[in-house]
């Protein structure tokens, strides 16, 4: 019998350990637990601890009240010009009433899903491809309204709808790079054709400023050089009526002149005026005269021989010349 006692014992035991195990639940945080009493809805679990009656309380589903990411597979979508785009969308949602979430459908990840399908297909349908590609913000609002309004009675708050991306068909995704392709080249050419023009104004405008600056500088080069020459002629002016230079010196000017007149290999006719015979005659004779006068010989000896005998070769010289020169022009053929 004691054997028996002590199975019977263990039997119970086991069982009442059972029982305590199914009356205590612990719900995590941002977790509702949804219990059925004999397969009909009794309350819903709130996080913490938690008794149920053993055997006669179910726990229906676990509900995550977080905000869950879904990301979809691609979904081809037609366009209004009849091209064929596949579409990606991440959806944003949560939890806000477990019992409905349970009782009112029977997957409602999966209604969203191809709620979120249909409203996608509905909204770019009628945008045109160019329109559908830069209307994201329009196309998410859209979903996002018509996902809220009739996710709502589910008990799911949709909070976000994102399009990941939208993929064109090869071909238009070839004739939408050469469109850019040749976008990008037109700038460019228009881009340079700016610079270029820019470049030749700002070319012409310096050379227009050189220009005119170097105008500037040779009228006031030309302006102070003929002040100078001014100057520098009443200066000579003023000099030969200060000076009133006589017959002799405009002799000796004309010795000067005379090397610079004959330099020419080209030059067959020689203009001499008759003051210059007549001066050059009285220069000899001056400082002919000179020589046999004891006292002027001792004065010239002492202010130097050399000067004195130089002076009167270069006159000697100077009258032969002229006479020569008379000579050649009166030769000359006269026209």
């Amino acid at each position: 019998m004691e054997p028996v006692i002590t199975i019977f014992v263990a039997i119970v035991a086991l069982i009442a350990l059972i029982t305590l195990i199914k009356m205590v639940k612990i719900v995590p945080q941002q977790r509702n637990d949804v219990v059925e009493r004999l397969g009909k809805y009794n309350r819903t679990l709130t996080p913490g601890l938690n008794i149920l009656v053993p055997f006669i309380d179910a726990v229906r589903t676990k509900v995550d009240l977080r905000e869950q990411v879904v990301s979809f597979p691609p979904q081809p979508v037609i366009t209004s010009d009849n091209l064929v785009v596949s579409i990606d969308t991440v959806l944003y949602f949560k939890v806000i009433d477990p019992v409905r979430a349970t009782y009112e459908i029977a997957n409602f990840l999966q209604a969203i899903e191809q709620l979120t399908v249909t409203t996608l297909r509905n909204v770019i349908g009628s945008m045109d491809l160019e329109r559908s590609l830069t209307s994201r913000e329009e196309v998410n609002r859209q979903l996002s309204v018509v996902l809220d309004e009739n996710t709502g009675r589910w008990g799911v708050k949709v909070t976000r709808v994102e399009i990941k991306a939208i993929e064109p068909p090869p071909s238009i995704r070839d004739s939408m790079e050469k469109q850019m392709r040749a976008e990008r080249d037109r700038r460019a050419a228009i881009l340079n054709a700016e610079g270029s023009k820019q470049s030749q104004i700002l070319t012409a405008e310096g050379e227009k400023q050189a220009a005119v600056l170097r105008a500037d500088g040779e009228r006031q080069a030309r302006i102070l050089q003929a002040e100078g020459q001014a100057k520098a002629i009443k200066l000579v002016v003023d000099a030969i009526h200060v000076s009133a230079p006589d017959n002799k010196v405009m002799a000796w000017q004309y010795l000067q002149a005379l090397p610079q007149i004959a330099a020419g290999a080209s030059n067959k006719l020689w203009i001499v005026p008759a003051e210059l015979t007549r001066a050059l005659d009285g220069i000899a004779s001056t400082f002919g005269g000179l020589v046999p006068d004891p006292a002027a010989a001792a004065a010239a000896r002492e202010s130097g021989a050399e000067v004195e005998a130089e002076v009167q070769r270069v006159a000697q010289q100077a009258a032969e010349a002229v006479r020569q020169i008379e000579n050649e022009a009166s030769r000359l053929p006269k026209e």
